[in-house]
């Protein structure tokens, strides 16, 4: 393959070679490597020919569609328009039309000679010119629409979405005046309550809120509470979902449904002494049985949902506030039920079928003849699936709306996971986004090596930009309602994302990057419209600028204690965390502070066979000491810790005063914002995930070690959460 072919292909797929390590070194991927994507992309990277008729087809066609798929542009009163026109137009007046988003026509008559040309194309001996056309309008933030038109002529040349946004993402006033908010953490399903079946669910959020409040905390951070997959329950990571867009299912509380209200032989079940051991069983396990959950879930759904049958009034209200839910959320709840239903017919008839990839062919999208057949055929079954979107929907929105009464600065804060498992619902319904055959992952770094490849097919950025960003814009949507604030995993994607080859190690890929301005700009517009403040979890390799852009767009940052090292090797102090931040201690791929001071992650990751080096294992040990004596030296330095209390790492214990001191520490820096674990109130040593492992260890099954009914009566967390209420006031 020639430069001049790669190259050119590498340009219009933003394929991009060099990037800076993380040892901060440059660093270049091999033409090799770059073949290697390309192929899995679909394309045949050994033939110049065929690489370069492709690139010479998208440039035609960006000419022949005269306008851009969409444009994107911070609110201003004039927008400058890339048009391409075949030369015999450029000297007509040409009617520009904006429709706005509530129907409002606008148009202005130009004619583009009169403007600066920029370029000039011949495509089958037409000759075509492209001219920066400036546009003077005053136009609202919103999704409107760009036609040309031809004087005298109803007939559009082009249309274009046109989106205008504001400069910067939402922050509360609040927080504009200096407030300073604490929260607490939790990954749902590990909450213990008295009440709930065996996997922390919406009502047992409604407790959480409501108590954090009571106690100065303004807001409970949850792990991505997208939709996974019941039929495949042993799947149960919250950062490989089945659809980014729906919600899991499972988090429902089943004894707050109406239907239940309706329904006394179902009331009567649940309350049996049979069923109540059964509850008593699931809720009393240290680890959760998403077998055992999601099988009586689903029992006691498919019950709920056949009472909408009954031929009570309320039912046929119910029923009637269903149907509409399902007209409004479109196709995009209708793929999701008929995943989720189709998943169990091919699961009865074969107990190994694990996904779209292993249906017979005619089932393998949504759009083919089968699918669409049978969803027809089976529109009861479809229906109990948006049925049960629907009363999940409805739980968090109760949720959202009682944080607000509260009073609450943020309320709920969910989490957006970076994409999709290849078995998913979203990949079924939308092949031509994704490039099925590379997962995104992270490239060699000081804790990986090796790199690494999270199984997730990406979205191409040509294709999102074909699309109008509609996927981007309807995954803000949909995680923006219902919450206050959204953290973004791994928001280095808007820029770029490390492309891994299907079946090769991380280190044989590379970046592909995206329109990161149009992405900033599309976020800030969905934060601004659902008063969503935006968190970026901004870890690991930062590209030079990428922090700037961020900052700029009212992104708060990612500050963990753990990770911000100052030049010296000490703790850098969070009087010094920038003020657009959210600071804590841990993430969810982190040992507790318990288990980070035992060095538990450490010993469990030997059991598990993460160190096979015995030297590397060892210098680990040695390093975990240091920062340890660090920790004891910044807590001192600061006055966090009593006189009395061991300054000497190496018999220094995790104690009550140790842990809360250093919570308590990480209160008092300069971030607005602060989140903090509940494993870390109740002095849990064990943790929620260990990265490297699939089944070596439980991930995201480890509950909380306590009810949450009993965390708000414990005397000496309460007296933590007054220390971290004062401590975050005394900033302001």
């Amino acid at each position: 393959m020639t430069n001049s072919a790669l190259n050119m292909f590498m340009e219009l797929k933003g394929i991009e070679p060099n990037f800076i390590d993380a040892w901060g070194k440059p660093a270049k991927v091999s033409d090799e490597k770059i073949r290697n994507i390309i192929h899995k992309m679909g394309y045949d990277a050994n033939n110049d020919d065929s690489l370069t008729a492709h690139y010479l087809e998208q440039e035609n066609q960006h000419w022949l569609s005269l306008l851009p798929p969409v444009s994107v542009y911070q609110k201003h009163h004039s927008y400058i328009l890339d048009v391409c026109l075949p030369i015999d137009f450029v000297t007509d007046d040409l009617v520009y039309k904006i429709t706005t988003e509530d129907k409002c026509e606008i148009t202005q008559t130009l004619s583009a000679i009169k403007f600066p040309l920029i370029a000039i194309k011949e495509i089958s001996d037409v000759e075509f010119q492209c001219y920066q056309i400036p546009l003077t309008v005053e136009l609202p933030f919103g999704y409107h629409s760009l036609s040309l038109y031809e004087q005298g002529n109803d007939e559009a040349l082009a249309t274009m979405p046109l989106i205008i946004t504001p400069e910067r993402c939402y922050t509360p006033k609040a927080m504009l005046q200096g407030k300073k908010v604490w929260g607490a953490s939790v990954q749902l399903y590990c909450i213990k309550s008295e009440v709930n079946w065996g996997i922390g669910d919406f009502g047992d959020l409604k407790i959480l809120l409501k108590n954090t409040a009571e106690n100065g905390g303004d807001f409970i951070g949850l792990n991505p509470i997208h939709a996974l997959s019941p039929s495949q329950p042993k799947q149960p990571s919250p950062y490989s979902p089945s659809s980014r867009k729906w919600l899991n299912i499972l988090y429902t509380d089943l004894t707050a449904v109406d239907e239940l209200k309706r329904n006394n032989a179902l009331k009567t079940k649940i309350e049996s002494h049979e069923f109540q051991n059964q509850l008593t069983t699931l809720r009393e396990t240290d680890w959760v049985d998403y077998e055992k959950v999601t099988a009586l879930k689903l029992e006691i759904l498919k019950e709920l949902f056949a009472t909408l049958n009954d031929d009570s009034a309320a039912s046929k209200k119910r029923l009637a506030s269903l149907q509409h839910y399902v007209e409004q959320k479109g196709d995009s709840l209708l793929q999701q039920a008929s995943y989720d239903a189709l998943q169990f017919k091919f699961l009865a008839e074969n107990p190994d079928s694990w996904g779209w990839p292993s249906w017979p062919e005619d089932f393998q999208s949504f759009q083919s003849d089968g699918s669409q057949a049978w969803i027809k055929e089976n529109k009861d079954e479809v229906l109990f699936w948006c049925y049960c979107q629907w009363i999940a929907e409805l739980q968090l929105e109760e949720a959202h709306q009682l944080a607000q009464s509260l009073g609450m600065t943020l309320g709920i804060y969910r989490d957006l996971a970076v994409g999709v498992g290849k078995s998913s619902s979203e990949i079924w319904a939308n092949h031509a986004l994704y490039c099925e055959n590379i997962s995104i992952g992270a490239p060699p770094d000081v804790l990986g090596p090796l790199g690494q490849s999270w199984g997730l097919p990406p979205i191409a950025p040509d294709q999102m930009i074909k699309a109008g960003y509609r996927p981007f814009i309807d995954l803000l949507q949909s995680n923006m309602s219902h919450c206050g604030a959204l953290r973004i995993d791994h928001v280095m994607a808007l820029l770029r994302l490390w492309w891994v080859p299907e079946n090769c190690s991380a280190d044989k890929g590379t970046y592909i990057y995206y329109a990161v301005n149009d992405m900033l700009n599309l976020l800030a517009l969905e934060s601004v419209r659902n008063e969503c403040l935006v968190i970026g979890e901004d870890l690991g390799t930062v590209p030079e600028g990428m922090d700037v852009l961020l900052k700029d767009a009212g992104v708060y940052s990612y500050k963990v204690f753990f990770f911000e090292v100052a030049a010296d090797g000490g703790y850098t102090s969070p009087s010094h965390y920038s003020k657009q931040a959210m600071a804590t201690l841990a993430t969810h791929d982190m040992p507790t502070i318990k288990g980070f001071w035992n060095c538990e992650d450490l010993y469990l990751g030997r059991e598990l066979g993460l160190y096979p080096d015995t030297t590397v294992y060892q210098q680990l040990i040695e390093d975990r000491v240091r920062c340890k004596q660090q920790i004891l030296d910044s807590l001192h330095g600061h006055h966090r810790l009593p006189d009395d209390f061991s300054r000497d790492a190496n018999t220094a214990a995790m104690d009550k005063t140790l842990n809360f001191a250093l919570q308590t520490h990480l209160a008092t820096g300069s971030s607005a914002l602060l989140s903090l674990q509940l494993e870390d109130f109740l002095e849990m040593d064990q943790p929620v995930n260990v990265p490297g492992t699939f089944d070596e260890y439980k991930n995201w099954q480890r509950k909380l070690s306590k009810n949450i009914e009993q965390i708000f009566t414990d005397q000496d967390i309460n007296r933590l959460f007054k220390k971290l209420s004062q401590a975050r006031n005394d900033q302001m």
